[in-house]
C-alpha cells in the first residue's frame, strides 16, 4: 500500500497528474515557483524520488529527463483509504464513521459511484419505480389478494 506523499512531493505530483503528459523539471520548477521559492535541484531531487517509489515513469531526452505519472490522483486517493479501511478491526464502524464525516455532495458522489460498480441493472431503492421495484412477497400467515398475491 502506498505511503502519503509528502507535502513537496503531492505539489509536485499535482502539476504532473493535472498536466496529464511527459515533464521537465523545469516546467515543474516554474509553476512551483508562483506559490514558494524552491531550487531546481529540489524538485529534480522530488521528482527522482517519485521515479524511484514507482509514482512516475522517466524518459531521457538530451540530458535531461521527461516524467510521466505511472497512475491517477484517484487511483492514489483510492488506495489510501483502501489501506486506512483496511487498517481498522471493525470494518463497518469505519466506514459509518467515515459516512457521517462525508458532506451531502459527498453522498450523491458515493452512491452514484455505487451505481457505476453494480452496472445498469442495480437499482438503488430510493430510486426505484413501481416497474423496477422487487415484488413483494408475502409473509407467513398473510392471505392472498384476489390476485393470488
Amino acid at each position: 500500500m502506498p505511503r502519503p506523499l509528502g507535502e513537496l512531493e503531492d505539489a509536485v505530483m499535482t502539476r504532473v497528474w493535472r498536466w496529464n503528459r511527459p515533464v521537465t523539471v523545469r516546467e515543474v520548477l516554474e509553476d512551483l515557483q508562483q506559490e514558494r521559492s524552491i531550487a531546481y535541484t529540489t524538485v529534480m531531487t522530488v521528482l527522482d524520488n517519485l521515479h524511484q517509489k514507482g509514482w512516475v515513469r522517466r524518459e531521457s531526452e538530451g540530458r535531461a529527463y521527461r516524467y510521466e505519472a505511472v497512475s491517477t490522483r484517484a487511483a492514489y486517493a483510492a488506495a489510501l483509504m483502501n489501506d486506512a479501511w483496511s487498517q481498522s478491526d471493525n470494518a463497518a464502524a469505519a466506514l459509518i464513521a467515515f459516512f457521517g464525516m462525508m458532506s451531502e455532495e459527498q453522498r450523491q458522489a458515493l452512491r452514484d459511484a455505487i451505481r457505476i460498480v453494480q452496472g445498469p441493472e442495480a437499482v438503488a431503492p430510493e430510486t426505484a419505480t413501481p416497474e423496477t421495484a422487487a415484488p413483494e412477497t408475502p409473509g407467513p400467515g398473510s392471505v392472498p389478494d384476489a390476485d393470488g398475491r
